[in-house]
Order: structure tokens, then sequence, then C-alpha cells
């Protein structure tokens, strides 16, 4: 099954005015069910732009986007997809379970049912100790984890995140990267993640797809191999290598 279907997707911005931007320009990509696929490129290179086409928070200027076979507008409507950004966005004045359960009060579920499918979702994220505690008594990470958890809640096929991590010290980040694997495995969950760093993307990705300047196209796309996902795979030549391998296809060289 086809997790994220983008056909024939172009994005233009302030269009047929005298600052008109393509930040897209005739972009397919597909995603598997259960695939882990970064999105990398320079600055401005569209790979927000996309995500949020995928998330129907932007309607394409042409060509479709479909979710798990629905239009993106459906799977919107339906929740069909976990979002996370690189801010947490918790609202501060609710707990952390009542951050979690946010979606599920959306869904109209019963009291019962959204305490515990928070419950499950904190023990997930390694937070259930703290589920009466506010956001602001978090550190960074932790709130990360928590809109990870939140994001999650629904059970969704897909999760979308937009450098969820990039606003964190390396040990944190790296400490996070393996925890969201150990999660998409536990769910079976597809994923789509934008990031700036090479080693981020190889390390997560089944997947890494390379984007051009704007406009955003996608020039090619590296497949990561590696035989493990933990700390010591970090320091192997395998891993050097797709590293070495997805930075000469940013750069356009053999």
């Amino acid at each position: 099954m086809t997790a994220v279907s983008v056909s024939g997707v172009t994005q233009v911005f302030n269009r047929g005015r005298p600052d008109e931007v393509t930040a897209l320009s005739d972009v397919d990509l597909t995603v598997a069910a259960g695939e882990f696929v970064s999105l990398i490129g320079p600055s401005g290179c569209g790979k927000s732009t996309l995500l949020r086409l995928i998330a129907d928070l932007l309607a394409p200027t042409t060509g479709t986007v479909e979710v798990s076979g629905k239009p993106a507008r459906q799977a919107r409507l339906e929740q069909a997809y976990g979002i996370a950004f690189q801010q947490a966005g918790l609202f501060e004045w609710r707990t952390v379970q009542r951050n979690v359960e946010l979606p599920l009060e959306l869904r109209g579920q019963s009291k019962a049912e959204r305490r515990e499918r928070a419950a499950e979702m904190l023990e997930l994220v390694g937070l259930a100790d703290f589920a009466g505690h506010y956001p602001a008594q978090l550190s960074g990470g932790m709130q990360q984890r928590v809109a990870i958890a939140r994001a999650l809640a629904v059970h969704p096929p897909l999760l979308l995140m937009d450098e969820p991590f990039g606003a964190l010290d390396e040990m944190t980040r790296e400490r996070l990267q393996t925890e969201l694997l150990a999660i998409c495995a536990q769910t079976g969950t597809s994923t789509v993640f934008v990031t700036h760093s090479i080693p981020e993307a190889v390390f997560l990705s089944d997947r890494v797809v390379v984007m051009s300047p704007r406009p955003g196209r996608i020039t090619g796309t590296v497949g990561i191999d590696l035989p493990a996902r933990d700390e010591a795979v970090r320091q192997s030549p395998d891993f050097f290598s797709h590293v070495t391998l997805v930075r000469k296809t940013l750069r356009g060289t053999p």
C-alpha cells in the first residue's frame, strides 16, 4: 500500500503578481507503507512546502496529492496523519497528558478512552511519570517527545515531521532520533521527515530524497542500507559512505 503519492505537483505563491515565486516544480514522490523517507536540500528549496502539501495545509497549484489512497484534504479531515514541527507547539495551560489527549478530544472520544490512549503514548515515549506536568516544566527534548506522542495518539498511518529536532542540542537530538525509529518500528508508521542534516537523514531513513534549489525539484534519491540503527553504526564506514553519497547527490557531483 502507498502511504503518500505526489504526482506532477507545482506550487506557485502570489501567482500573477510581481512577487510571484515558484516554490516547487513538477514534483513526483511516492512513499510506501512503513517507509521512512527524509527530504533534504538547500534552504528555500521547498521541503517544508512539500510537507505542507501532503498535510493539506496548502493546496497545490497543479498536480495531485494523495495520502493512503485518499485526496490529501480527505486524509486531513479524517486525521489520517500526525504532524510535528520544529517547535513542539504544546499548549502551556494544558498538562502533558491533556496535550496528548487533544486530537482524541477533537475526535469526540470519551474521557476514559482519551486517558487510556494518552497514557499508552506517554509510556511509549518514556514520559509516563510526567503526565501531570506542564510544558514549561519540561526540557526541550521532553517537549518534543510529547509532541510526537500527540502526533501518534490517533494511530495515524503516516507521520509528517518538519525538522522536529532542529533546535535541540546534538546529544538530545541523537537520542530522540533513536527513540523515533523505535516508535516507528513498533507502530508501523510511515514517515516523511524534513531535515537540513545529512547525518540525521542517513541515520533515520530508508530513502533520502534530494531536492534542488528553488524551484524545488527532486534531483536524486539515495537508498540507505545500514546493518543496524544504533550508536555504533554512526561511526561505521557504511554510515560515512552513505553520508558522502547524499552529499555528492546534493552537489550534483558523481
